[in-house]
């Protein structure tokens, strides 16, 4: 198979470009697959796919995962080699494994990974396979942190909110431990922005000014916000990306994994760019509403999404993971575990076409 459809650039949870038009959620046609990765999702979602290559900045790869009812993850930064060659040193931005199952997510990281020298960060692969990692999974004794709305730091809605909750309740009946957590995330989302804008700036500045004429509003955005960064900002970025790493770290102390939405709200029309408001707060900025991803992006951890059944009009529900430092093989465990629970993976669909 060859490519599948993204946004312009791979910027933005909508995946639609002026030349192929807009990707459709499989489960319900009128639906936002989310994106970047959404052709790579709902190619799965249908059987188009076994497997797929995505990628995830803000959740590129997690939320169509989430929307589309498959499983993706967003490794830590250098397992998988591979990104634009100008931004080598920018460790945000990763390419990761998308599948239907668990158990085929972990064969396709085990084909994904090893070193690579074109690319600064590559660093060898564990000898001992992924695929290993979900034999030995088992929902009794499991250690959920869970993270309802990342300290209130992320915009959930109600719907969201009763779907994970529940997942949680029925994580907690199959033995599992689970417990809510509050580190203190103040300055989460502000450390995130500035890395994404260090990203744009470092891959834009340069480009063709008739290439970068031709941008989608919220792509020049993108660029603007990042050449417009000062020292202080990046300086302050950094800081808050190592307290929040500090933080975390003594929350693994007690926990396996972190639990929180992927997403903070179900897929909207395809007609909407992007969500403006969620449980009754106005939202901004184009990626506002996809704040529930910044965590682990910002401090490299590895995440992903698994569906965890479905919302009264049959639309996939996803619940996002959060391993330890490069804690892969743990966290894949946890996901084949939370799969066993919810008696996943869900099957293969034919579109369900619906009209507005």
């Amino acid at each position: 198979m060859g490519k599948t459809n993204t946004p312009e650039f791979g910027a933005g949870a909508n995946t639609f470009n002026a030349i192929f038009g807009a990707t459709r959620n499989p489960h319900d046609t009128r639906l936002n697959p989310a994106g970047s990765s959404g052709g790579a999702a709902a190619g799965l979602a249908v059987g188009q796919t076994w497997l797929s290559h995505g990628s995830d900045h803000g959740g590129s790869l997690r939320t169509p995962a989430a929307y589309c009812g498959v499983v993706g993850l967003r490794p830590s930064p250098g397992l998988v080699a591979g990104g634009p060659a100008q931004a080598g040193y920018i460790t945000e931005g990763v390419q990761g494994p998308m599948a239907r199952s668990v158990t085929d997510l972990a064969l396709f990281l085990d084909t994904m990974t090893g070193f690579d020298p074109r690319y600064p960060l590559s660093y060898p692969a564990d000898p001992a396979p992924y695929r290993d990692a979900v034999t030995r999974a088992e929902p009794a004794g499991l250690r959920i942190g869970y993270l309802p709305d990342l300290s209130g730091e992320s915009a959930v809605d109600l719907e969201m909110r009763d779907h994970i909750d529940t997942a949680m309740t029925r994580m907690a009946a199959a033995g599992a431990a689970v417990d809510t957590v509050t580190p203190d995330l103040s300055g989460m989302r502000r450390a995130y922005y500035v890395q994404r804008g260090l990203l744009w700036a470092t891959l834009m500045r340069d480009i063709d000014p008739a290439v970068r004429a031709k941008f989608k509003p919220t792509l020049e955005g993108n660029l603007r916000d990042g050449l417009a960064l000062t020292m202080d900002d990046i300086i302050e970025s950094q800081l808050i990306r190592s307290r929040l790493y500090d933080t975390m770290q003594a929350v693994f102390d007690h926990v396996d994994v972190l639990a929180c939405p992927v997403v903070g709200t179900m897929p909207h029309p395809v007609e909407e760019e992007w969500v403006r408001r969620i449980d009754g707060k106005e939202l901004t900025f184009y990626m506002d509403w996809l704040d529930c991803g910044f965590l682990a992006t910002a401090l490299g951890l590895p995440a992903l999404s698994v569906p965890v059944g479905r919302n009264a009009a049959g639309i996939p529900v996803g619940l996002q993971l959060i391993g330890k430092p490069r804690g892969e093989r743990d966290l894949l465990a946890a996901a084949r575990s939370v799969e066993l629970v919810f008696g996943g993976p869900l099957p293969v669909i034919d579109p369900v076409v619906r009209h507005s």
